[in-house]
């Protein structure tokens, strides 16, 4: 399912338009990443699943044309952990 197609589905679902819809949409995503995980919080939503940043140490890699040993540098990375409802979902 790509982003026009879960507008829709969201569109459908809630009885609201599908531009209606993709502001909703842009919104959950704007809280989630503006207004959470680049403050370093997380997000948790019971039964669905969690967002979280995670830090990740400097660490070496290969350059795979070269061969080249290079330095990777620290960063944050996000993160999602399944709730069990969405796991018992997917089973």
């Amino acid at each position: 399912m790509n982003k026009n197609e879960l507008i829709e589905q969201i569109a459908v679902s809630a009885d609201i338009t599908k531009a209606k819809a993709g502001l909703a949409l842009e919104a959950f995503i704007e809280a989630v990443t503006t207004s959470s995980l680049q403050k370093g919080e997380d997000v948790s939503l019971v039964g669905f699943g969690t967002f979280t940043v995670s830090e990740r140490s400097e660490r070496t890699g290969r350059n795979p044309q070269t061969g080249e040993t290079i330095k990777i540098a620290a960063c944050k990375q996000p993160k999602f952990r399944a709730g069990k409802k969405l796991k018992d979902a997917v089973q």
